[in-house]
């Protein structure tokens, strides 16, 4: 267990390096390049990811102690939660930053700006994830206007078969069924993006054709999740939902 622990450290720090560069890169107050842009996108998704994973895995343990009564466990189990917690709060805050103060503002082209307000989005919705109270409001209202603002560009910039677009409809999708509970609102989103890519697949360039295609793959996967759970009235659907996770874009 101890070697495995050593090696998630050495792997972490690995990330935190490359995400470091890449942090550095992004405050030059250029645009960045599409790989630049990218490269950044993955080191700060792989660190984000890990920690996302071990909150749902430890909330779920906590919740199990919890429902048997024990209280030694739940208080060992809920400090590891708020430490997970906390770390994931410094890479959002982190990110969110270097979006606000220098990606966003120095963003030209409308790819940039729909990517970019995405990500702002995505980053604000992991916040959501395990805030609570009026933080979790605050974050689920700063993450809706962010993915409004994408696509508010995505629909005048942006073929509807461009990865980009879809994958800023996929997650935004997720937004409302995961932290608005709204399926409906989720579902209608869905099948807007996939029905109008579908109708223009003829627009589909031969360089993004396995990216978009994939999408469109993950967004009718995720209507048939969710329908299934909206005619499935007497099920439980936040079990559901933590059982078979929607899919989002990476």
């Amino acid at each position: 267990m101890a070697e495995k622990g050593g090696r998630e450290d050495q792997v972490y720090m690995a990330k935190l390096a490359e995400q470091a560069e890449r942090y550095d890169v992004a405050k030059l107050g250029v645009e960045l390049t599409v790989e630049e842009r990218n490269l950044l996108s993955v080191a700060y998704k792989n660190v984000i990811g890990a920690r996302r994973a071990s909150w749902r895995i430890v909330s779920s343990i906590e919740q199990k102690e919890e429902s048997k009564g024990n209280e030694g466990q739940v208080k060992k189990i809920k400090d590891y939660r708020v430490k997970i917690e906390t770390e994931l709060s410094e890479v959002c805050s982190d990110i969110l930053n270097v979006l606000d103060e220098h990606l966003i503002p120095a963003a030209e082209a409308g790819e940039s700006k729909v990517f970019y307000y995405k990500m702002k989005g995505d980053y604000h919705r992991y916040l959501a994830e395990f805030a609570t109270g009026e933080k979790r409001k605050e974050a689920a209202s700063h993450a809706h206007d962010a993915y409004k603002a994408a696509t508010d560009i995505a629909q005048t910039e942006l073929a509807p078969t461009h990865p980009i677009r879809l994958g800023l409809a996929l997650n935004f999708s997720v937004f409302y069924y995961e932290i608005l509970n709204s399926p409906d609102r989720a579902c209608h989103l869905a099948k807007q993006a996939f029905d109008d890519a579908i109708a223009e697949l003829d627009t589909l360039s031969e360089e993004s054709y396995k990216d978009s295609t994939l999408i469109m793959q993950l967004l009718r996967d995720n209507l048939t999740l969710w329908t299934s759970d909206l005619q499935d009235a007497e099920g439980d659907k936040t079990e559901e939902a933590k059982a078979d996770e929607p899919e989002e874009a990476k």
